[in-house]
Formats: C-alpha cells, structure tokens, sequence
C-alpha cells in the first residue's frame, strides 16, 4: 500500500487496478464513465472516485466530455500495489521507508503471506550485508520479497542462489549485456555494480520460519558510488522499474521449477551452484579473504584482517565461497567475510 496505508480496503484497491487496465487497453481513447462502471461492475460514482484516487496517487488521467482518457505516453514508472492486477494484495509500497527489510520483517511477524513484495521509492536507511548502508536514490529499483520455504536453516544459501541467478539474468536481459555475478552476492556489468542481494532469515527449530531477500538494483538513478553503475547509464535510456521488478519476480518463479528438487538436498545442489559458477566472472583470479568488507573493491582500500589468499575457485554446491591456496582448498561461508580480487584487470 502507499506510504503507511497497509489498512487501505482491498476492493478500493482492486477497483484501482481493474480501472488502470481498461483505461490502458484503450491506447489512449476517452472511456465513458457508463461503459467502466457496466465493465467493473460498480456505480458511475464509484467510478469516479476510483479516478481521483489515482489522480491523487500521481497518475495522468484527463475527464473529458467523452470520458477518462489515460496517455500512455505521459505515464510515470509507478510500484503501488494495485499496478500488480491480481497480486496487489502481496505487495507493499512506501514512499519513503527506513529499510523495506524492516518492513518484511515486521510483515512477517505479523503473518504476511509467502511471495509478499514491500517496495520504496526511497530509503532513509537501506541495508546490505552485514548492516552496511545501501544508498537507496530516487529512481532505483528497492525491495524485499518475503518467502516462506520448507528448508532447513542449513539450506538457507540455496534459495539466496536462486534469487540471485534470477537478478543477474533479468539485468542481463533488459540491459542487453551480459551481467556477472559476484560472491557472496553482488550483481556486477562491465566492472561495476550494479545490484545486491542481502537476505535475513527467522527460524524455529532446523527450520525456517520466513526469509526475507532485500534487493537493490540501480535502475534510472545516479551511480552512487564509484565503481558502481546503473541500468540506465548501460542501456542510455530509462527503464521501467516495473517491468524490471516483474521479471525478475517471474525469474525467481522459474529458476525455482527448474532445480524444484533443490529443497531435498542436505548438503546444497550441485546443479544450482554450476548454474552459480556459470554466470559468475572472475574465477580462476587471485583472491583474498578478509574478516571485514568495505564497498570499494580495491585491495589497497581493504581494512581488517587477511584470512588468506589464493584462487577463487566459485563456489561448492552449498554456496561456499572454494579459495585454492598454497595450503590446501579452503571453503567460506556467507557472513563477516568479503571477498577481493587482487589481479587488477579483475577487480
């Protein structure tokens, strides 16, 4: 719902969605008020008030003498609820939030359904891994998905895996290059980054209760850091943030049927992790592990502690980070450690 109103009704919201479609599929021609009422089955009154509504929220609608006319050509990249036609009831929006994290988790505490969407046009306080800062600008692509999955505590890295494959090839797509990813879980396209992953999780018990994956993916706004980029600076254009946050909740959908069996395995899914490898850059480069990450790649920039050096290898079929050193093979899991590369052309 927009900015706090979780309590608006649902038929409200569904009347929203109902009028937006018709409206769209008319190209632009003036609908009467007679012919939407008799189509959505409500008054000429309810109508109306459904129009001004989303006048209100933002929207272009002109009422003329033949009826409500929509231009598609003038329409803004809106993320309300009711612009998802019969999921609107899973997702969320805010104008301005601390974290849509904080908001899924206090969704899921409340009992919010599997496959909730909390979405922010801006964040006061977005997160990344580790409690880091994610800056959150007007224009960029911010949102959490609440799962519920039958794994084990374990096996959380499993559905992480998957959310990321989906992220790196929806970027990929309407980007028209190829995007990479990069352990443990940033989306990065010709050097710099450009989204990332970052997932708490609630368990009782092995098992997991709810997992939330906030993800941040630089679409129309400025690069906000260096070595970082955005979809628009790749594409020159802008982007539908919409048609980028369906796709990639579709991605998830069908990376999720293709390795279906992954929730059987104890010890991770081989297929998923070479799926992983598949669409990850740098490995075989040299690498170090540190006990603390900062944003800027740069070795030289790095501060705490060198866990150890050697090849990265990709990952096992738990998600783990394999470092090949002179020592031996040594595996890492997702937490306070990052990785850095220290061949410069790979950085």
């Amino acid at each position: 719902m927009q900015g706090d109103g979780m309590n608006e009704k649902k038929d409200a919201l569904s009347s929203k969605a109902h009028l937006l479609a018709l409206l769209r599929e008319k190209q632009g021609t003036p609908v009467s008020g007679s012919v939407l009422a008799n189509e959505m089955g409500i008054s000429r009154v309810a109508v109306w008030k459904a129009v001004q509504s989303l006048v209100e929220s933002g929207y272009s609608i002109e009422t003329g003498e033949t009826g409500y006319n929509i231009d598609p050509e003038n329409e803004k990249d809106f993320l309300y609820p009711w612009e998802f036609g019969g999921k609107e009831n899973l997702f969320f929006h805010f104008n301005n939030t601390e974290s849509t994290m904080d908001r899924a988790r206090e969704l899921a505490l409340r009992g919010a359904a599997d496959g909730t969407v909390i979405t922010a046009e801006k964040q006061s306080a977005g997160r990344g891994r580790s409690g880091r800062t994610w800056i959150s600008k007007q224009g960029g692509l911010f949102f959490t998905i609440l799962e519920r999955p039958r794994l084990a505590i374990a096996d959380y890295t499993l559905l992480s895996l998957i959310m990321q494959i989906a992220v790196v090839r929806i970027i990929s797509s309407v980007c028209g290059k190829q995007a990479y990813l990069r352990w443990p879980n940033d989306v990065y396209i010709n050097r710099r980054k450009i989204a990332g992953i970052t997932s708490e999780i609630s368990g009782e018990g092995n098992l997991i209760s709810w997992l939330s994956a906030g993800i941040g993916v630089n679409i129309n706004n400025p690069a906000p850091l260096a070595r970082t980029t955005s979809c628009m600076e790749v594409t020159g254009r802008r982007l539908s943030r919409r048609e980028v946050l369906v796709g990639i909740l579709d991605e998830i959908e069908k990376t999720k049927k293709k390795f279906a069996s992954y929730a059987a395995y104890s010890q991770g899914n081989r297929e998923l992790a070479a799926e992983w490898n598949s669409l990850a850059d740098c490995i075989g480069a040299k690498a170090a592990i540190f006990e603390t990450e900062n944003e800027d790649i740069n070795l030289k920039e790095k501060t705490g502690k060198t866990l150890a050096k050697g090849i990265f290898a990709g990952i096992d079929p738990a998600g783990r980070c394999i470092l090949k050193t002179e020592k031996g093979v040594l595996y890492f899991n997702h937490g306070l450690v990052s990785l850095a590369f220290l061949n410069a052309d790979n950085r």
